[in-house]
């Protein structure tokens, strides 16, 4: 298991969906997944300190949890297949362990709520995980072109 943070929330600019960016810890490596506008907004509230006069649905959640004696250990982002990932929420009730199956943007708002960890499986990471420094630095290296061609220009004195 990998530990990642939310490292940010982002509009996609194609359709009304917010891509969550996890960030592996002290690496560069982030993992995109698309979420839908109600659970960005719901982990930006929480990460930014909104604090609603009554809970919203995953204070609920977290709230009914504590209620019946369970406590949220981690999530972790277990699986990805046709392209739509898969998360667990690994809870503690009474000395044993329960898995419950959840989407990842709930599992998401959860955790920065409970302030538990959250992971990532390796085999998750490695098919979907992409290196954002490496892209802007292939992005720069293609503009050079460009930069040395408008260096060279002789706009004269006018």
């Amino acid at each position: 298991m990998i530990r990642v943070t939310v490292d940010s929330i982002r509009i996609s600019l194609k359709d009304p969906q917010r891509v969550v960016l996890l960030r592996e810890f002290e690496q560069d490596r982030q993992l995109p997944i698309f979420i839908h506008a109600t659970e960005a907004d719901a982990i930006a509230a929480e990460l930014k300190g909104f604090k609603p006069p009554r809970p919203l649905t995953h204070d609920l959640l977290k709230n009914c949890l504590s209620a019946l004696g369970g406590e949220l250990e981690y999530v972790l982002i277990s699986d990805l297949r046709d392209n739509i990932f898969y998360a667990v929420l690994h809870v503690e009730q009474d000395g044993h362990a329960i898995d419950v199956d959840a989407r990842p943007s709930d599992s998401i708002a959860l955790a920065v709520r409970a302030r538990v960890p959250i992971f990532v499986a390796e085999k998750v990471m490695d098919a979907a995980g992409v290196h954002p420094s490496r892209e802007v630095e292939t992005e720069q290296e293609n503009l050079s072109v460009f930069r040395d061609f408008v260096e060279t220009l002789d706009l004269g004195d006018s």
